[in-house]
């Protein structure tokens, strides 16, 4: 592992740096105050030479680590050889990421298509749903993320719904299975997802036109905050799917792979989707989705005239390179690994959670976690300031690591690293982190928090 990088960059050259951002259009948010100039493996480099362990896999894609030599070495053949091509003209490339996947795969889910983007996939998915069924509604949890075309958009539930005007109609939403914070209980305070969960197919039953098509859901809710669905609630989704005569599409961009510790997330319950979709970890850091379905779905959908050109449509430079990261994934054993270094990096944050009151609630499986900062673990009151100061003091000693914030909720760190991350490099980011509370919560705004009491702020 590389200790250094070139040269840091002066003082003149950031400042010509940001004042050339300003250039850019900003898309939510605002920047990081990080440039980084290098990563390799777990690590990243900034302008300064500073190193920076990745918790978040750049954006939760470089499952297997950032320049992992196999895959440079496909790109490398790619440019060189064979990148891109007219969309209807299949290659090898092609073929063989369909065949590797389909073997991954249960039988029911052997007809691919190879986009860019989880928004490409899951737009794809949602228009054979619809071209299938003949319905048009659409339903997500209310702290979905799907992406940001026009229909992913519009089953998207937890960000970038406001001043755009009307949504697709048709687009429903269940209350997601937030088990830290629903209301629905037995009458011991557990919780009663199930309930929850006809309650809210009671309420789209009312609204629906009787044009149901799809739900679409992921394993763990990622962008709403690392939420686990209940064991069995899937298994349950998929009756209230079958008994409406609507497809399940099960959008694994984040869960895919091995991360959660399963091939692929939705093995854990067995239950099969009609639809699957994936994209950030396929391409292990390069734009690369698909929409996978049965040969009776792709059968109907082209007799009826299915439609979905794009320009880089099953492009043979990243399905080369979607075939390597299958073949190390199955060859190295990597849902293996992440249960086992999974299972060191839960116990380092509930630890965490034991010190810090103001970890509210630690869930996920896998190398996909998260912990939820809340200012009193009683009222479970949001901290999204509190979470914010965490981060970024992580990110000043040497920490990547992704703050979740949605009104109503509490700051989640989403935590995925690499699956390539050793078990001391996960042990060498908790202790980061620990640190970042202990610096965090000695500041003044905060100071009360340490002790389970509110801020005063």
């Amino acid at each position: 592992m590389p200790t250094a990088v070139q040269q840091p960059i002066t003082q003149e050259e950031t400042q010509a740096f940001w004042k050339s951002s300003q250039k850019l259009i900003r898309y939510g948010g605002s920047w990081s105050n990080v440039i980084v100039t290098k990563a390799k493996g777990t690590v990243m480099w900034d302008a300064s030479g500073r190193r920076i362990l990745d918790f978040t896999s750049g954006q939760m894609s470089s499952l297997l680590g950032h320049g992992h030599p196999e895959i440079c070495e496909v790109v490398d053949d790619g440019m060189q050889n064979l990148d891109h091509i007219f969309s209807a003209m299949i290659t090898k490339p092609v073929v063989e990421l369909a065949e590797r996947l389909t073997d991954m795969l249960p039988p029911q889910l052997n007809r691919c298509m190879f986009l860019s983007t989880g928004s490409e996939t899951n737009e794809c998915a949602l228009k054979m749903a619809k071209m299938y069924t003949g319905g048009y509604e659409v339903v997500s949890l209310s702290a979905s993320y799907h992406g940001m075309t026009h229909g992913s958009g519009a089953a998207t539930f937890s960000v970038g719904r406001k001043g755009y005007g009307p949504q697709l109609p048709g687009n429903f939403t269940l209350p997601v299975p937030y088990a830290y914070r629903s209301r629905f209980r037995h009458p011991d305070g557990s919780y009663d997802w199930k309930s929850e969960l006809d309650y809210g197919w009671s309420l789209i039953d009312c609204q629906s036109t009787g044009a149901l098509a799809c739900v679409i859901i992921e394993p763990i809710v990622s962008t709403g905050g690392i939420i686990t669905l209940p064991e069995g609630y899937l298994k349950e989704m998929k009756k209230h799917c079958e008994k409406r005569g609507m497809l399940l599409i099960v959008d694994e961009a984040q869960t895919g792979m091995g991360r959660t510790g399963d091939m692929f997330a939705f093995k854990h319950e067995g239950v099969i989707p009609d639809i699957l979709t994936l994209s950030k970890t396929l391409g292990a850091g390069l734009p690369l989705g698909a929409t996978i379905c049965s040969e009776e779905i792709e059968r109907v959908c082209n007799e009826r005239g299915f439609f979905y050109y794009t320009t880089h449509l099953n492009d043979p430079l990243v399905c080369a390179v979607g075939a390597k990261v299958c073949e190390i994934v199955e060859r190295d054993d990597f849902p293996a690994q992440a249960r086992r270094k999974g299972e060191v990096l839960k116990e380092g944050l509930l630890n965490l959670q034991e010190k810090y009151p103001c970890i509210g609630d630690v869930r996920g499986r896998g190398l996909m976690m998260g912990i939820e900062i809340v200012l009193d673990p009683e009222t479970k009151e949001p901290a999204d300031s509190l979470g914010t100061a965490i981060s970024a003091r992580a990110m000043e000693t040497g920490l990547s690591c992704n703050v979740v914030q949605l009104k109503g909720m509490g700051g989640t760190f989403r935590i995925a690293p690499p699956l390539t991350i050793s078990e001391d490099e996960i042990r060498e980011g908790v202790d980061i982190l620990d640190k970042a509370f202990a610096y965090v919560l000695e500041q003044e705004a905060f100071r009360n928090v340490a002790h389970g009491q509110k801020s005063a702020p």
